[in-house]
């Protein structure tokens, strides 16, 4: 009861405040204070407030909530440790496949974790190259050839 008064007073403010903005000849701006203004009652009316007043007053609501947030917090969890240990699901699967069992360390077999250019069990080559540094000369060349196009 208090909740629908309430939202019924702040409605017949903004209706004020819109007329009183499209006196001054501002229509846009108190076309959207009238909207703003008509969603409390618009609230009040389909009963989201009387609902979102028997959520916020219930006990069982907020051990609900409470529970919600310590299962995030467990999946949140068992996501640190799984990306701290370096194992994904992808390596656990492939080591039960393999016949090796339960957890798998972190192996060279990783990509990510190999640092030369040979591969990772053969000592191949992987096909790329390694990176080489411009020689001091040639990454002003470039410029050195705009400049001299345009006279400087």
């Amino acid at each position: 009861m208090l909740a629908e008064t309430i939202c019924s007073a702040v409605s017949a403010a903004g209706l004020g405040i819109a007329a009183i903005t499209a006196y001054r000849k501002r229509f846009l701006t108190a076309t959207r204070i009238a909207a703003y203004s008509l969603v409390p009652v618009g609230l009040v009316m389909t009963g989201v407030v009387q609902w979102v007043s028997d959520i916020a007053f219930k006990p069982s609501v907020w051990i609900g909530f409470g529970l919600l947030g310590a299962a995030w917090l467990l999946f949140m969890i068992t996501r640190t440790v799984e990306r701290r240990r370096g194992s994904t699901r992808k390596e656990r699967k492939a080591a039960t496949a393999a016949g090796q069992g339960g957890a798998v360390a972190p192996s060279a077999s990783s990509p990510s974790l190999t640092t030369g250019a040979t591969g990772p069990r053969t000592g191949e080559p992987t096909g790329k190259k390694p990176q080489q540094a411009p020689a001091p000369g040639d990454d002003f060349s470039d410029i050195e050839a705009i400049l001299k196009k345009h006279g400087i």
